[in-house]
């Protein structure tokens, strides 16, 4: 398996993970699968400092990973919020490990100063995943998402680097 940054060409398969995790978990609070041209506009919002990276093996993106922008505020200029998506058939084999690793490493690199990740209730591999690379729950708000016929908690965890 390699880590590497994402291009056009990989949008539909982060499109379809992204999809995998709307339908079946809390890992998005998003309820409706989005459309490919969403993640196409999406993906015109990263750059070299904001990037998506993907995992892929034997030519088949499995993962992705992305590090966005958190506020426009240009105090915010050195946070970025990271999403982390692994497809559902490739779970369990240590990609979410090389991608978190991997978007820590680039963050450093690019001078910024902390990362925040806003983790559901219920997505505990995820919580798990961040703490294990230094992330700390800094809040929960409560009862801020609603999805799957209920109200959900929602944690924020945030590495200084």
């Amino acid at each position: 398996m390699i880590i590497r940054k994402a291009n056009i060409d990989d949008i539909e398969r982060i499109n379809d993970i992204y999809n995998q995790a709307v339908l079946n978990t809390t890992a998005t609070i998003d309820t409706e699968p989005r459309p490919l041209e969403y993640h196409k506009k999406w993906f015109e919002t990263h750059n070299d400092r904001y990037a998506v990276f993907v995992a892929v093996e034997d030519d088949i993106v499995v993962g992705w990973a992305s590090l966005s922008l958190w506020s426009d505020k240009c105090g915010y200029k050195a946070v970025a919020e990271d999403s982390i998506y692994v497809d559902e058939a490739y779970k369990g084999r240590g990609i979410g490990d090389r991608l978190i690793k991997k978007i820590i490493e680039h963050a450093k690199e690019n001078e910024f100063h902390t990362i925040i990740a806003r983790i559901s209730e219920g997505n505990d591999v995820s919580i798990h995943l961040h703490e294990k690379y230094g992330f700390k729950i800094v809040g929960t708000l409560k009862e801020l998402g609603y999805k799957f016929n209920r109200y959900l908690d929602i944690y924020i965890l945030q590495l200084i680097l």
